[in-house]
């Protein structure tokens, strides 16, 4: 499982436990989320995380899994597939950022202006990483899920992680394999929130057209957060497709 940004493995936890019951699953907090350490001039950007996420799979001994991946997710993954020579089973893509352009004005603004940001008193802090997130989905999710991820962005060490990631958000590192996404050498389903408020749906079906072997699905009245929004829904679409094992 690889989760995106700003959020971290925790954004998995409604859908780990059923699919635990029937596959062994792997997750971690990528390097400058969550749990993980958040150090000063830490390098937390996808050329980065897709070398991790190799690493990963070596530490863990894992030869071909099947792999689920969200927002930065799917850069990270992509970067360990087709430039890491990460062989995968099957292959969920799941509202991701994959290809250009992505990042809102915002997303711009704050890269370009993080010591004014790092400045800000916690509780205006606070309110920005809150707004942030709501401003990804589209359906109210549990107050408890939404405490968990706002929380890591919180102390200083996560303020000063949380404003460092849109400074090293940088498209040449998705722009380096888009031209090899007709080269993904295993089945791949693409999912995605209809109503996705950060990556519209024009830019899954763009995706798709550049994996023409993938399937694609879309979750109506769903936002950029799947698995907290809808987990029952999310969790239907990846047995139905993770079980088609040795059926394509």
């Amino acid at each position: 499982m690889a989760h995106g940004w700003p959020w971290s493995s925790f954004s998995w936890h409604r859908i780990i436990p059923d699919l635990a019951r029937r596959y062994r699953v792997h997750w971690y907090d990528m390097p400058g989320y969550g749990r993980s350490d958040k150090r000063a001039e830490q390098r937390t950007s996808l050329d980065v995380q897709g070398k991790v996420f190799a690493e990963m799979l070596a530490h863990w001994d894992l030869e071909q899994p099947m792999v689920v991946a969200h927002d930065f997710g799917g850069g990270t993954t992509l970067r360990a597939h087709l430039l890491h020579g990460c062989d995968f089973e099957r292959y969920v893509l799941m509202n991701v950022v994959a290809m250009r352009p992505w990042g809102s004005e915002f997303f711009d603004h704050v890269g370009r202006h993080v010591d004014a940001f790092l400045g800000l008193p916690p509780h205006i802090h606070r309110a920005v990483v809150e707004a942030y997130i709501k401003g990804a989905i589209v359906n109210d999710i549990d107050s408890g899920d939404f405490e968990k991820l706002v929380e890591p962005w919180l102390a200083e060490e996560g303020r000063r992680s949380f404003y460092r990631q849109f400074a090293q958000a940088d498209e040449k590192y998705t722009a380096e394999v888009e031209p090899a996404f007709g080269d993904i050498r295993c089945p791949v389903k693409i999912i995605w929130g209809k109503d996705d408020p950060w990556i519209p749906l024009e830019r899954g079906k763009a995706l798709h057209a550049l994996i023409p072997q993938a399937s694609f699905e879309t979750l109506p009245g769903v936002g950029h957060l799947p698995q907290l929004e809808a987990p029952d829904l999310v969790l239907e679409r990846l047995n139905a497709f993770l079980s088609r094992v040795g059926e394509d």
